[in-house]
């Protein structure tokens, strides 16, 4: 009796497009999880079971790939910073709840992916392009908030949002600080310092930012729930399913295959 052979089940192909979307995505969980430095096609190839060549295929240049997988963590940062549901919300609280949400501890891993990339930018132009991008992007988006609130008076709205943003930065420089370093134990919540350093600049009393932001939240969760409507920043173990392995480990089901599939 001979048996029936089944039938293999038919691969999808995806679009280029698809495919251009999954592969950024993915370096830019690595790059979250591991560095901008171990954002190399092979990597990413590993981490998709697909040919280094197919993803050479779509960044031909290694360091295209990283400027990319930088841009796209950062730009998911900005957007759920500053998501777009709360346009219709007074200037003031917009400012606030950005800041309040950018020193709540939930960005640490980003901040660390901006030291890096600051730091390889000197090596990488399309980095350094990426960069500033993102950086001309989120001083934009502050600078209009804090014109539409009528704040900034002590020196203009573009100076006011500079020395906010350099103090979020200088408090990133701490991203990698140990629990017991010298100045955590001396300024445990570093977050007050930028929130002081935006009163301060913005004109506002003392306490008006964080009682703002608090009063949306005490608001917001006094209504029913809703849908998300927005995207959540990107974390490195935002796909449960593809875990990533440290580093020189070998990623679950990287075993040689007699066939590799085409580039698409």
């Amino acid at each position: 009796m001979t048996s029936t052979p089944q039938r293999q089940p038919r691969r999808i192909r995806k679009s280029p497009e698809e495919r251009r979307a999954e592969i950024v995505r993915t370096a830019a969980r690595i790059a979250l999880a591991q560095g901008l430095e171990l954002v190399t096609l092979r990597r990413v190839a590993d981490e998709l079971g697909v040919r280094p060549s197919l993803i050479g295929h779509y960044f031909p240049a290694s360091d295209d790939l990283v400027a990319e997988a930088f841009a796209h963590a950062a730009t998911r940062e900005r957007d759920s910073l500053l998501p777009r549901e709360e346009d219709g919300l007074p200037p003031v609280d917009r400012i606030a709840l950005f800041l309040e949400r950018l020193t709540n501890g939930e960005y640490a891993d980003l901040s660390r992916l901006w030291l890096n990339a600051r730091h390889l930018s000197r090596f990488k132009p399309s980095l350094t392009q990426a960069v500033e991008a993102q950086e001309t992007g989120t001083r934009g988006e502050l600078v209009a908030l804090i014109e539409e609130a009528g704040l900034g008076t002590t020196g203009g709205a573009l100076r006011a949002a500079l020395h906010i943003l350099i103090a979020v930065d200088g408090v990133g420089t701490y991203a990698n600080a140990a629990p017991g370093d010298e100045i955590l134990q001396a300024a445990p919540d570093l977050g007050d310092l930028v929130i002081e350093t935006a009163e301060m600049h913005l004109g506002l009393p003392p306490g008006t930012l964080r009682e703002r932001a608090r009063a949306h939240d005490r608001a917001a969760s006094s209504r029913p729930p809703r849908g998300r409507n927005r995207e959540a920043p990107l974390r490195p173990d935002e796909d449960p399913s593809a875990r990533l392995p440290a580093q020189g480990e070998r990623p679950a089901g990287a075993t040689v295959r007699a066939r590799r599939p085409r580039p698409e």
